[in-house]
């Protein structure tokens, strides 16, 4: 039950989510990711969807991340265009292993909707 309650998180989280084990395999994208990517790459290796400098990134990231149980989270640009932060994070497994990691993102602007509107 408890997966099928994270999964549900995941699904209506507006930003896409997409989760990569240690190997770079794409093992979960939510909907909002592959709307914003066009496609479900799950299945795919996440450095084919990069160029050269970000996978030589994405490298040092998962590596800094093994280092230590306590290095779990790394700000790794801001995108001006959507105003927001984005991060990488680590996902370790109850013995604090590195397990796999997903990018976070993180918008600063402010919430517009009326407050509790059931429409």
């Amino acid at each position: 039950m408890l997966n099928k309650l994270f999964k549900s998180v995941l699904q209506q989280d507006a930003a896409p989510v997409v989760i990569c084990d240690i190997n770079h395999i794409i093992v979960y994208m939510n909907t909002s990711a592959i709307e914003r990517y066009h496609k479900d790459l799950t299945g795919s290796s996440i450095k084919d969807c990069h160029n050269s400098k970000s996978n030589e990134m994405i490298e040092k990231v998962v590596d800094w991340f093994k280092e230590s149980k306590d290095n779990n989270s790394i700000y790794t640009y801001y995108n001006e265009k959507e105003n927001k932060d984005v991060y990488m994070v680590a996902l370790r497994d109850g013995q604090g292993a590195l397990i796999g990691y997903y990018e976070k993102h993180e918008y600063r602007n402010r919430e517009t909707k009326p407050f509790y509107d059931f429409k």
